[in-house]
């Protein structure tokens, strides 16, 4: 009786203690949160996502998988890159004025701003004079038939005074480091050998005044504000077809820079590059041959291309042969009967990833923009090359495929990056860039009609991510 008492004391007294004297279980460790150390934009070919950035956490580690790795390594340096863009054509610039001006002024700081919401635009190509996208061929020194101006008395930049040269000011004014190429399609019809702005070649006897052409227009361009970083000689040299047209073999050119236009520059002191060939990159053989030329050779900074015929591994070609020379990506369009996924595939392919590949300083795409016609274009010009955008009224505008074929690229890869290695993993094109900031930003095209989960490693830890099938992801860390 007396030992039943002392237990149930003993209970009793356990139960009645302060809490003070209980002993804690010892705590489970709060797991730690994931940070996210890349982030990662997306476009989807079938256009339910559009640059947008992801919010699924990638963190690097070394778990082991069976996936395919992409390798960045950016102890392997290539090409500084001078920027991404678009061809300005005088219809672009037509059309964008169309809009109001909050609606043009909002879609010039979201295409040339440095504000988040920007695609950041960093390189554009124009025309001297008219492309086939104006709605009417001209020169800057257009005279009566049977007429000369040898002395170029009536050269003026008045036929691009009131859409080119305005929105040029706007965008120098949002981006004053925007690096601007100039193309002719045409010489004065005075200078060429049938009178016409189709076709025909320039007459011998005025390389010199043609010479003077481009330098007035540079100066005349930089009195302006806007300074011309390169020129090539003559848009298409091999085309002699469209509206307006030159040809150039590349004898002629060579002729043309070596005796003319690069003297022409020394003497103005001018610091514009001349750039070669400006066609496609089924021809390396013109832009070598061109560089062959020992008196050419010196003045001329390098060589572009563009990519209607021919293989983009013809950039590298041209690199192989002249190492120490620049290459340049400066035209493809997207056609008004391609289809989202399939431009989206090749561009990002070859325009973006291929000629950063084989050393292009650019990448370029056609047309900034144009109405829901594909116009305004010349006559006998280009009447499927659909823009970047489509202006649809004074208030809307569509951003088509080749917004975001460039977006993916200038967005994140500003004007001084370099090109680092990155490896090739079976359908998963790519290709890697270390930023002027430190960055490292990795392109990604799943070209293959599956799904593919991969590996991004660097460094020796990997992050594991996805892209759909004819899907474009860029990853920044």
């Amino acid at each position: 009786m007396k030992i039943f008492f002392l237990i149930t004391l003993s209970v009793l007294l356990s139960k009645c203690s302060p809490a003070s004297d209980t002993v804690n279980p010892t705590p489970k460790p709060t797991p730690p949160v994931a940070v996210n150390e890349v982030d990662f934009w997306l476009t989807k070919g079938n256009q339910t996502v559009n640059l947008q950035k992801q919010t699924s956490i990638l963190a690097f580690g070394t778990t082991y998988n069976n996936y395919a790795t992409i390798e960045v390594d950016d102890s392997q340096t290539f090409q500084s890159i001078d920027g991404f863009g678009y061809t300005l054509t005088g219809g672009s610039a037509q059309v964008i004025n169309l809009l109001n001006t909050q609606k043009r002024q909002e879609l010039l700081q979201e295409l040339f701003g440095a504000n988040g919401n920007s695609i950041a635009i960093s390189y554009l190509r124009i025309s001297i004079g008219a492309s086939d996208m104006n709605a009417t061929p001209f020169t800057y020194d257009d005279l009566p038939s049977g007429q000369t101006d040898m002395n170029l008395d009536n050269f003026s930049l008045a036929p691009d005074k009131t859409d080119l040269i305005p929105m040029l000011k706007e965008i120098v004014a949002i981006n004053p480091k925007i690096k601007i190429m100039a193309t002719p399609w045409s010489p004065p019809v005075w200078m060429k050998d049938n009178a016409n702005f189709i076709g025909g070649s320039l007459k011998s006897e005025y390389y010199g005044i043609y010479a003077q052409y481009f330098v007035k227009y540079i100066q005349k361009m930089k009195a302006e504000g806007i300074t011309i970083d390169a020129i090539t000689p003559q848009n298409e040299p091999l085309h002699p077809g469209n509206n307006p047209s030159m040809l150039m073999l590349a004898s002629q050119q060579a002729d043309f820079i070596k005796n003319n236009l690069g003297p022409a520059f020394q003497a103005a002191n001018l610091t514009t590059k001349i750039v070669a060939y400006d066609h496609n990159c089924n021809k390396p053989e013109y832009p070598i041959a061109v560089l062959n030329d020992s008196g050419a050779y010196p003045f001329v900074d390098g060589s572009a291309f563009h990519l209607y015929e021919g293989d983009i591994s013809a950039l590298s070609t041209v690199h192989n042969a002249f190492p120490n020379k620049n290459l340049y990506f400066t035209e493809q369009y997207t056609s008004s009967t391609g289809s989202f996924e399939g431009d989206l595939k090749w561009h990002v392919k070859n325009v973006v990833i291929g000629s950063m590949r084989n050393w292009s300083k650019t990448a370029l795409e056609w047309n900034l923009a144009n109405n829901a016609s594909f116009g305004p274009n010349t006559p006998g010009g280009c009447t499927t090359c659909k823009g970047a955008l489509t202006i649809n009224s004074s208030d809307n505008f569509t951003r088509n495929v080749g917004y975001y074929i460039i977006a993916h690229a200038s967005k994140f890869v500003p004007a001084g990056s370099v090109r680092i290695a990155s490896t090739i993993s079976g359908n998963l094109n790519n290709v890697a860039f270390k930023t002027p900031s430190g960055k490292n930003v990795l392109i990604v095209e799943n070209d293959g009609s599956n799904a593919e989960i991969f590996n991004v490693k660097y460094n020796g830890n990997w992050v594991t991510t996805s892209l759909e099938s004819g899907s474009v992801g860029t990853f920044i860390w």
